[in-house]
Parts: structure tokens; C-alpha cells; sequence
């Protein structure tokens, strides 16, 4: 089983699941370009979905970001925190007002 995921203006619109061959005969009409992805990342870093990013120079599909202080690592193509996610065995999320991660109170 093969997927591939439409790219248009370099966002990802849709991912079907479908075999190479069904593209000698598949008539598209609307503009973009099909694009393999690989559920294990094992190719293009990530695997595609709606909203993602498809960069040509890294040929990488690029989650979006999710919050304006996270960079993009150059490597795993995926948003990093500028502060790691702590190890304690806790749960946390991402407060963005003070750029770090607060504890999940149960």
C-alpha cells in the first residue's frame, strides 16, 4: 500500500492511499503535483498530511508550526521548542506567554 499526497502552491491539499500504476491511467485535472510520503518517514522526512508543507530543497514534508517560538530543525524537518521537554517523567504542555513548559496538574 502506497500513499501520495497532493501539493499544491507547496501545501499538501489532500493524501489518498493508492498504487503507482493508478497514476499511468488517473486523469487529474486540477492543478498541484502528487507526491509519494511514507508512513515511516523513511523518505521525505515526514509523512504527509493536510496543511503540511512540502519543501523541494530538502524534499521534506514540513508539519506547521505550531507555536512562533519553536524552529524548524534543519534535520527531522519537525518544530522544536527552545526548551527541551523536561524528563522527569511528567506531563507537560507548552505555555508561549513564558516560553516554557508548565506541569499538568491532575
Amino acid at each position: 500500500m502506497s500513499y501520495f499526497a497532493k501539493v499544491k502552491d507547496s501545501k499538501v491539499i489532500k493524501v489518498i492511499v493508492a498504487e503507482q500504476d493508478f497514476f499511468n491511467t488517473f486523469i487529474d485535472d486540477e492543478p498541484g503535483q502528487w507526491i509519494e510520503t511514507f508512513e515511516d518517514g523513511s523518505q521525505r522526512k515526514n509523512f504527509a498530511s493536510e496543511g503540511y508543507t512540502y519543501d523541494l530543497d530538502k524534499d521534506a514534508f514540513i508539519p506547521p508550526k505550531t507555536f512562533n517560538s519553536w524552529t524548524l530543525n534543519e534535520t527531522t524537518c519537525l518544530w522544536e521548542a527552545p526548551v527541551a521537554y523536561p524528563t522527569d517523567g511528567e506531563k507537560y504542555t507548552w505555555n508561549e506567554t513564558t516560553t516554557s513548559w508548565d506541569l499538568i496538574k491532575d
